[in-house]
């Protein structure tokens, strides 16, 4: 695929208020293993990357369309079903935490490939699951794994192309995207040929086979060290700094918004009557307008101060998002394309923020270790919320209009997300 390539992203000055900042003075080095196999291009680099990205949401996205029949077989409420979307959700915030450590611990790429490792094995056991624990039990395996895998990308693209964060992060989100209109378009498709959703949901585990050989090629070729124990200045997530914890609410009300799609879009018109296929589609015009967004907002991203192209998504999402709320059956396919299309390229820039205020892969680790925390958190209360506005009210009315609040609150935010070292210097200007 191609993407229009921004201007390089210039390396920000120094982080200001960051909390848990240390040395690693008197701790024992040892030396960085060198690569094996030579230096990684730019064009493997994104193939790979690309790889990985489309192993990372089809076993999300594809619950979607299947939660009617697994409610059905399973005797789940709205709220327990959504917990399938809910509990991957919530792992991607609670285990960014330790992933820095898991790193500098175990090495970046053994790390990367247990994690791809885990959500392909989950993926294919949750298909074969015949209890209801088991069925939680794999979602969590598979939570687990795309919460590892996603926050290592960002280091993986700071240590290896500094200066092209912004086209790296686009090409990331849009094979995200990639991934999930293929899993939303065909999983309804194949369910009715097979039958019966555990097909339609386990075939979802062959893409992870591509990933874990394209990060093999990465561990082998790859410049950032293969072992632990590197040394290297540590930094702590960024408690004390406020633009960080704006940028962690922007990405959580867009995650929120994004999940809650995922899980109920297709259950709502299916309720509607719909066929879980037609739905499917309906689903899959949501993620491909999003993945179109991607390239299109990183064009639009022509500096480190993302702010007027992050409220142009966010007003075109409210725009879509009104229309779904006044009027469900009046052209779904148009506003559903809108409010992706708002939602997709808010994701993408919003994901570049963290890169836009760091210097290192150290750093910018542990600034979007931060955000994935706080965001995917938050996030995971979406589907929940709306499950428990369903079955209270017995429609979803009344969780439309919650996400037009969640909305709300992005607009109202992307004033304030200026690169902090900008604010600083145009304070000491002043």
């Amino acid at each position: 695929m191609s993407c229009p390539t921004p201007p390089p992203v210039h390396a920000p000055l120094p982080m200001a208020g960051a909390a848990g900042t240390a040395s690693t003075a008197g701790m024992p080095h040892q030396p960085a293993a060198a690569p094996a196999g030579g230096s990684l291009s730019m064009v493997a680099a994104i193939v790979c990357l690309v790889l990985v990205a489309m192993e990372l949401r089809p076993a999300i996205v594809s619950t979607g369309p299947l939660l009617p029949s697994i409610i059905r077989e399973f005797g789940l409420s709205h709220t327990q079903a959504a917990l399938l979307t809910a509990i991957p959700t919530l792992l991607m915030g609670l285990l960014a935490a330790p992933v820095p450590w898991l790193t500098r611990r175990y090495g970046r790429d053994r790390v990367m490939f247990a994690a791809l490792a885990l959500l392909t094995v989950s993926s294919l056991v949750r298909a074969l699951a015949g209890s209801v624990a088991m069925l939680f039990a794999t979602t969590v395996g598979i939570g687990a794994g795309i919460a590892i895998a996603g926050v290592l990308i960002a280091g993986f693209v700071k240590a290896g192309f500094p200066r092209q964060v912004a086209i790296f992060m686009s090409v990331y989100a849009t094979a995200l995207a990639l991934g999930s209109t293929l899993s939303a378009a065909a999983t309804g498709t194949i369910a009715a040929y097979t039958g019966g959703w555990r097909w339609a949901s386990g075939v979802w585990a062959l893409p992870g086979v591509f990933a874990l050989l394209a990060w093999l090629f990465v561990a082998k070729r790859s410049p950032a060290p293969a072992g632990a124990g590197a040394a290297t200045q540590r930094h702590g997530m960024p408690l004390r700094n406020r633009t960080a914890w704006l940028i962690a609410l922007f990405f959580a009300c867009n995650n929120f918004l994004f999940y809650s799609c995922i899980s109920w879009l297709a259950p709502m018109y299916v309720e509607a009557g719909w066929t879980p296929a037609h739905a499917g589609l309906l689903l899959a015009t949501f993620t491909l307008a999003f993945m179109v967004a991607n390239p299109v907002f990183g064009f639009l991203s022509r500096d480190e101060d993302r702010r007027l192209p992050l409220a142009l998504g966010a007003a075109t999402a409210l725009a879509g998002m009104l229309a779904i709320a006044l009027a469900p059956t009046v052209s779904p396919f148009v506003a559903v394309a809108v409010l992706a299309f708002g939602t997709g390229g808010s994701f993408t820039l919003s994901m570049t923020l963290p890169l836009d205020n760091t210097r290192g892969p150290e750093e910018a680790g542990a600034w979007n270790a931060f955000v994935m925390l706080v965001s995917y958190t938050v996030a995971a209360t979406g589907p929940l919320a709306m499950g428990q506005l369903r079955d209270a009210s017995g429609d979803f009315a009344s969780s439309l209009w919650l996400l037009v609040a969640v909305i709300g609150i992005m607009v109202a935010t992307t004033p304030f997300l200026q690169p902090h070292h900008r604010k600083r210097g145009v304070a000491a200007v002043a």
